[in-house]
């Protein structure tokens, strides 16, 4: 199960780097528990969709590539790499131009061939940095 499990995250990214979101509903459940979701989206598989959106057109060529990927039971933890050119307005800030790169590490919790929950952290200082937001 922990083969599958982990091939089922990384489809996930595959679909985010393929910018075809609607094909996370294969992969993802409609009322996934996001711990750490953000802030004024929808809940649930909606709020993915608009978080993605989101970063897919502040990022223009977005990608996410999968370091590790490590699984145990019903559980997968991986360490990413997130990549891409800050094209458009960023949380107040307007485009930079620069490449940027973010790391971080997500769990994921599966049932029934479906991500049901998600815990996440990333590097924002980094990103800010890289923005030239922070020193």
């Amino acid at each position: 199960m922990s083969a599958e499990n982990k091939a089922k995250v990384q489809q996930i990214y595959e679909v985010i780097n393929a910018n075809t979101l609607d094909d996370l509903d294969a992969l993802i459940a409609v009322d996934v528990n996001d711990h750490n979701p953000t802030p004024g989206v929808a809940p649930g598989l909606a709020g993915t969709k608009q978080t993605l959106s989101m970063y897919h057109a502040v990022f223009s060529d977005l990608r996410v590539t999968a370091e590790d990927i490590i699984a145990e039971g019903n559980k997968v933890v991986v360490r990413l790499a997130v990549k891409g050119t800050h094209t458009g307005e960023f949380m107040g800030l307007p485009p930079t131009g620069k490449q940027v790169t973010m790391n971080g590490i997500e769990m994921f919790r599966l049932a029934n061939g479906k991500i049901v929950e998600r815990w996440a952290e990333f590097d924002m200082m980094s990103l800010m940095q890289q923005l030239g937001v922070m020193g």
